[in-house]
């Protein structure tokens, strides 16, 4: 077979001409040859693959110059590529479906806001553990402020404790929520790297807005809740092992087991961040627990369910849990913080 007019070519890959120029001009898809009479484009037949190719990424959303480097990868790269490139689409799908759901609620608790009574009682600790020769976790429970940081690098000490410092003194019982929430997230970014250039932090926080807490999270730290005799992991991890499972790569029960486990996909201290902010309605008898990694990590679920549910108060759940960690050998720094939501009064 010949080589192939622009519109004929256009026709077999499904791609209008004015695509084609474009992709001639951007260098990811030149024709075999341009006529030096006539200055037309004609593409050899084999390019078909390549260019049905780009007709298919387009359709995905992808950016041309992530597409070119597709083009140019083996298949089994470009499909590993691929894969990656959904995972980050759908991870920012996920993103905006929460701030979504975040608007619609709050918009909608404008017009019918009623504050329930409730106060909290809380407890926060941290241990450096068995291994770790200093301690770069922060916890912190007061004020209206749960929040537990696990922090990273040579500067991750101070890196956490500046990202748990931003987020204290909030107006979270403002009618500026939203603002006030990303605001604080923006700030707790600038202060980890002003005050971690060589770090950063995980931070999962629960700030107490009158009647429900706004959720802050980024990385891999947790909240969970018991809630009437039930236990929920309330947070997701950001991690490449976590978007493993979510892609369908891996199962669940090998996560735990992953050598790359501890990898972040998403962390406070380099560029931009997307964290999840979200609002959680809180019922009297909730118990909330956060958590570094040095508890979810080391301490099976179904025995850090039974410490929580067991304890008396949050002070006696607090040791409990780290005495857990301590049982199990505590390789790394471990941190919780653990809030009772009971009727009455203010937190």
């Amino acid at each position: 077979m010949g080589l192939l007019t622009i519109g004929a070519f256009a026709r077999a890959a499904r791609l209008s001409p004015k695509a084609l120029r474009l992709y001639d001009d951007l260098g990811l898809l030149s024709p075999a040859r341009v006529d030096p009479a006539s200055g037309y484009r004609l593409y050899d037949p084999a390019q078909l693959e390549r260019a049905r190719l780009v007709a298919w990424l387009r359709r995905l959303g992808m950016p041309l110059a992530r597409i070119r480097a597709v083009c140019d990868l083996p298949a089994a790269k470009a499909a590993e590529e691929v894969r990656a490139y959904w995972a980050d689409v759908e991870a920012g799908t996920a993103a905006r479906r929460d701030l979504a759901a975040f608007l619609v609620d709050h918009l909608a608790r404008k017009e019918t806001h009623v504050t329930a009574q409730l106060r909290l009682d809380h407890a926060a600790r941290t241990d450096t553990g068995l291994v770790r020769e200093s301690n770069q976790d922060c916890a912190r429970a007061g004020d209206g402020l749960l929040a537990v940081a696990d922090g990273f690098g040579p500067g991750g000490a101070a890196a956490s404790a500046a990202a748990v410092h931003a987020l204290t003194g909030l107006d979270t019982a403002s009618g500026d929520l939203l603002n006030v929430l990303d605001e604080a997230v923006e700030q707790a970014a600038r202060a980890v790297r002003e005050a971690a250039a060589s770090g950063g932090t995980t931070l999962t926080a629960l700030l107490w807005t009158g009647s429900r807490f706004a959720l802050v999270h980024v990385g891999d730290s947790r909240a969970y809740l018991l809630r009437e005799g039930s236990f929920f992991q309330i947070t997701h991890d950001h991690t490449l092992v976590q978007a493993m499972v979510d892609e369908g790569r891996i199962a669940p029960e090998e996560a735990d087991a992953h050598p790359d486990r501890a990898l972040l996909s998403r962390a406070l201290g380099g560029g931009a961040v997307s964290p999840d902010i979200r609002l959680h309605d809180v019922l009297p008898g909730d118990r909330y627990l956060l958590c570094t990694d040095g508890l979810s990590a080391v301490v099976p679920r179904d025995e850090i369910e039974s410490a929580l549910a067991s304890a008396p108060t949050p002070d006696d759940a607090a040791d409990a849990l780290v005495a857990l960690a301590t049982g199990h050998g505590a390789p790394d720094n471990v941190s919780c913080v653990v809030a009772d939501a009971a009727p009455g009064g203010s937190a």
